[in-house]
């Protein structure tokens, strides 16, 4: 018998030892005569079974999908779930490690760098000011739940990653009005570094062009991005931003208060309506 053999076979074993001591547990609690001892003795043999457990799962931890895939399954029936709750649990493990395998799963995958632009039929300012408003992001934006800027320079993001929930944390490090903004990220799934910056085209036309560099962690992050499917989520993104700025911000532009203050090295420099320090020092009279 080999070990991915055995490994299932003795995951299948405890998992039944394990719901049997849970079943037994309930029992004695209708029995009053010698309770204690019995339920000192059912609490004994399930502390065996649950070391038992813990160095099968170290074990499985070393073996292939199947493996890790039945000591899943047999677990959930450990823990008195269906048996089809179990062969859900069973068919989830082995894909997700199939595919973990497949894609570099444990190795630390290489950034991709994400290069897009879209041009915008409104003032720079406005398209500028727009963007500020992060917390206006998910109204307008698919996948983007939810932002709260916590400080002038920290925002803490929730985005939909095809099913599941990722969250991070942004640290502009450098925004000039009009111009650009920079920052950097951090997250459990991965982060992304990037900067935006606002070209003025014609008084009336502003290009937006994002230049993003992609660190992904995730098994689906790294699925995902076999295909590049983050590139054309934030095209997609960008196209929803233009939509908004076109119907919405360009028809009532006084609405649209935006953050005008100015950043560097992470710290805010110049807070809005402040006038850049070059001015303030050639606005003082000569002595």
């Amino acid at each position: 018998m080999d070990f991915r053999t055995a490994a299932a076979v003795g995951a299948g074993a405890t998992a039944a030892g394990y719901a049997a001591a849970r079943a037994g547990r309930a029992a004695l609690r209708r029995f009053r005569p010698g309770r204690r001892l019995l339920t000192a003795l059912a609490d004994r043999y399930q502390g065996k079974l649950d070391d038992a457990v813990r160095s099968l799962e170290e074990r499985a931890e070393r073996g292939g999908p199947l493996v890790k895939a039945a000591f899943a399954g047999a677990r959930a029936l450990g823990e008195g779930k269906s048996p089809v709750r179990a062969l859900l649990s069973f068919g989830w493990t082995a894909l997700k490690e199939t595919l973990k395998r497949i894609f570099g799963g444990g190795r630390k995958a290489k950034p991709t760098n994400i290069v897009e632009h879209i041009d915008i039929g409104a003032p720079r300012g406005l398209v500028y000011d727009q963007f500020t408003r992060f917390q206006d992001f998910p109204s307008f934006m698919k996948k983007v739940e939810s932002v709260d800027q916590v400080a002038d320079e920290k925002l803490h993001w929730k985005a939909k990653i095809f099913w599941s929930a990722r969250t991070w944390e942004s640290t502009i490090v450098e925004q000039v009005p009009d111009q650009h903004i920079t920052w950097r990220s951090k997250g459990s799934k991965g982060h992304v570094n990037g900067t935006v910056s606002f070209h003025e085209l014609t008084p009336d036309l502003t290009r937006v062009l994002v230049n993003l560099e992609y660190h992904p962690k995730g098994l689906f992050e790294r699925t995902g991005n076999l295909w590049r499917a983050q590139g054309r989520r934030v095209r997609l993104e960008l196209k929803h931003f233009r939509r908004h700025v076109m119907t919405r911000s360009l028809l009532e532009p006084g609405e649209v208060e935006g953050w005008r203050g100015e950043i560097r090295d992470g710290r805010v420099v110049r807070a809005p309506g402040e006038a850049p320090a070059r001015e303030r020092t050639s606005s003082v009279p000569a002595g």
